[in-house]
C-alpha cells in the first residue's frame, strides 16, 4: 500500500515535470500577441455629422461592422476594433508595414456612383454584387465588378441609352474613370481601370467589396509601435516572468519545504494550464494580459499558503501529519472561497466596463482564479495524501514546522 502511494506520487511528479518541459515553450509560443508585443499601428477615430448624413448609434455600429470586414481583408493577424463611447472607434492592426496605406483604407468612406453625361448617379455601390482586382492582357491592372441582378438591368439600360458617350465612376465624388459606352452591357460588368499597381487595385476593390461607411469618419490619434520596441516589451516580459517564477518558488521551498516543492510542482501545471486555456480561448497576449498571468501566480500560491498554513497550525496541536493534513484543506477552504469570490468579482466589473486591454487582464485574471482553485484544491491535495500516505517521511520538520 505504501509503495503505491510512493509510486503515485513519483508518477505524477514526474509527468508534470516533464509536461512543463516539453509543453511549456510550444504553448507560449503558439498564442497570438497582440499590437504591444509585435508592433504596429493604433489608431482612433471619430464619427463626424456632416449635412448629408448625422451620427447615430446605428450609423457608428455599421462602421464598426464595415471597418471590421475591411481590415480583415487585409489578412492581419488578430486586428481588434471596437467602440469607444458614442462616436470612437478604437483600431489596433499588429503587424501591419505600411500604417499610412493602412489608415487611408480603412477609413475612406468609398461612396461608389455611376453617372451619365450629365452627371445624373444611374448606380451606386449598393447595386453591387463583387469587386475583384484583376490584371488584363495587356498587363494593366484594373478592379472587375459584377452587379446585382437589378443593378444589372439598371446598367443595360444605361449603357444603351449612352451608346458613344462617357459613363463617369466615381469614389467619394472623385472620378476614377470615364470610360465610353461601346456597346450595350446586357450582363452586369464592368471594369474600373487607371489603378497604376496590384496593391491600388485589390485596395480599391476591399473598399468597394466591403461597402461604404454610412457617415464621415476622421482619424483623431495615430500611434506606432516599431517591431524592436515590441520585441523589446516581449524580452521585458519574459524576464518579468521569470523573475516572478523564481520568487515564488524560492519562497515556497524556504518556508514550507516539502509543502512548498509540492506547491511548486502543482505551480508548473497551473502554468501550463492557463496557457492551454489562452489558446483554446483563441486568446490574444497583450502586455496588460502576462501582467494578469504573473498576478495570477501569486494568487494560485496563495491558496496554498493557507493550506500550508493551517497544516503547520494542526501539527503544533499534536496531530497526525495526515490528521494536520486534512484539517489543514477543511479549515482553509472558506478563506480561499471567500477571497476567490471578492477577486473574481473585481474581474468580472474590469471585463464588462473595461477596453479592451482591460479586458485582457480581467480575462487572465479569471481563468487563473479559477485554475488555481483546481490547482491548489485537486492536485496539491492529491499530492499531499499520496506522500504521506506512503510513509517516506515522517518528520514534521521536513514541513517547515
Amino acid at each position: 500500500m505504501r509503495k503505491n502511494e510512493l509510486a503515485k506520487f513519483l508518477a505524477a511528479v514526474i509527468a508534470i515535470i516533464v509536461a512543463f518541459a516539453f509543453c511549456i515553450q510550444p504553448l507560449a509560443s503558439s498564442i497570438k500577441q497582440g499590437l504591444d508585443l509585435q508592433g504596429g499601428t493604433h489608431v482612433v477615430l471619430e464619427a463626424i455629422d456632416t449635412p448629408e448624413a448625422k451620427v447615430d448609434d446605428d450609423s457608428v455600429n455599421r462602421v464598426v461592422r464595415i471597418i471590421e470586414r475591411r481590415v480583415n481583408e487585409l489578412g492581419l493577424t488578430e486586428p481588434i476594433i471596437q467602440r469607444e463611447g458614442q462616436r470612437r472607434i478604437i483600431v489596433e492592426l499588429p503587424g501591419i508595414k505600411d500604417p499610412d496605406s493602412a489608415i487611408k483604407l480603412i477609413g475612406k468612406t468609398a461612396m461608389l456612383e455611376f453617372q451619365d453625361p450629365n452627371g445624373v448617379t444611374v448606380l451606386t455601390g449598393s447595386d453591387l454584387k463583387d469587386a475583384r482586382a484583376q490584371m488584363d492582357q495587356a498587363q494593366q491592372n484594373l478592379v472587375a465588378l459584377e452587379f446585382t441582378s437589378e443593378g444589372a438591368e439598371k446598367f443595360a439600360k444605361v449603357t444603351a441609352e449612352n451608346i458613344g458617350r462617357p459613363i463617369s465612376i466615381l469614389l467619394d465624388k472623385q472620378v476614377l474613370t470615364s470610360p465610353t459606352v461601346q456597346a450595350i452591357i446586357p450582363n452586369g460588368k464592368a471594369v474600373i481601370t487607371g489603378n497604376r499597381t496590384m496593391e491600388e487595385a485589390q485596395d480599391l476593390a476591399i473598399l468597394l467589396r466591403s461597402g461604404s461607411l454610412p457617415v464621415k469618419v476622421e482619424v483623431m490619434e495615430t500611434r506606432t509601435v516599431g517591431p524592436s520596441l515590441g520585441q523589446d516589451s516581449k524580452d521585458k516580459s519574459v524576464v518579468a516572468f521569470g523573475v516572478g517564477i523564481g520568487a515564488v518558488v524560492l519562497f515556497m521551498l524556504v518556508f514550507y519545504r516539502m509543502s512548498g516543492l509540492i506547491a511548486n510542482i502543482a505551480l508548473l501545471l497551473y502554468t501550463l494550464l492557463i496557457l492551454l486555456t489562452l489558446n483554446l480561448l483563441n486568446a490574444t497576449l497583450t502586455l496588460p494580459g502576462i501582467a494578469g498571468i504573473i498576478l495570477s501566480i501569486g494568487m494560485a500560491v496563495d491558496a496554498n499558503v493557507l493550506i500550508f498554513e493551517r497544516f503547520k497550525e494542526e501539527i503544533r496541536a499534536g496531530k497526525t501529519l495526515r490528521a494536520a493534513m486534512d484539517a489543514g484543506f477543511h479549515r482553509a477552504m472558506t478563506t480561499i472561497i471567500d477571497s476567490n469570490v471578492t477577486t473574481s468579482i473585481a474581474g468580472v466589473v474590469l471585463f464588462f466596463l473595461g477596453t479592451g486591454s482591460i479586458k485582457g487582464f480581467a480575462i487572465t485574471m479569471l481563468v487563473g482564479i479559477v485554475l488555481s482553485m483546481f490547482t491548489a484544491v485537486t492536485v496539491t491535495q492529491f499530492l499531499m495524501k499520496s506522500l504521506l500516505n506512503s510513509k517516506a517521511i515522517t518528520n514534521s520538520k521536513f514541513f517547515g514546522v
